[in-house]
């Protein structure tokens, strides 16, 4: 029978060990080198998930708003985004951005003004609020990414981040279109 989580009363998850020796069971012809690689990127991805999550819960805004103040930010000065280039960018649908930025501005993350040169143009724009708020999950962000690499030398971080970004080229060389959500798995 499996382990069972106190807290939430969930089978817990096989160790990666466990993990890829009932894969190999299963399918012969894996390399459990490769697959502990992959394994292993896709539990600390969902991990860091959820501990970022938890950190914009306490600034009282979700990881989706979060990507919405990372994508004005990272736009530059002043801030400022279509909202179906933020739809493009966060790999949403339309309908999904509207609802979403309505919800940000009505919190005071974010302001949607009509273009002066386009009327027909709608701009969205982050609040002095947004970019506070940012700021303050950029700072709980860098503390819990220091401690999580915190083992690891300056050489060791630099190598893992050019090998982590060769995957990531590769992934995207592969596969060009698929840097946001795919429809069939929202």
């Amino acid at each position: 029978m499996p382990e069972t989580s106190e807290a939430s009363g969930a089978a817990a998850e096989p160790s990666l060990e466990e993990q890829i020796a009932a894969y190999q069971r299963e399918f012969q012809d894996l390399d459990p080198q490769v697959e502990q690689v992959v394994s292993a990127l896709q539990r600390l991805n969902r991990r860091m998930n959820v501990a970022y999550g938890r950190q914009t819960a306490t600034l009282g805004m979700s990881n989706a708003e979060w990507e919405v103040l990372k994508a004005l930010v990272v736009s530059g000065a002043p801030y400022q985004l279509g909202p179906g280039e933020l739809a493009k960018r966060l790999g949403l649908t339309p309908a999904a951005m509207t609802h979403r930025i309505d919800r940000m501005a009505s919190e005071g993350l974010v302001n949607r003004e009509r273009d002066e040169t386009n009327r027909v143009r709608v701009i969205v724009e982050l609040t002095h609020e947004g970019r506070e708020k940012w700021l303050e999950a950029m700072r709980m962000a860098s503390v819990f990414e220091e401690d999580l690499l915190q083992d690891l030398s300056g050489d060791e971080r630099r190598l893992l981040g050019e090998v982590l970004t060769r995957l990531l080229r590769r992934v995207e060389d592969a596969q060009p279109d698929a840097d946001g959500r795919l429809t069939d798995l929202d």
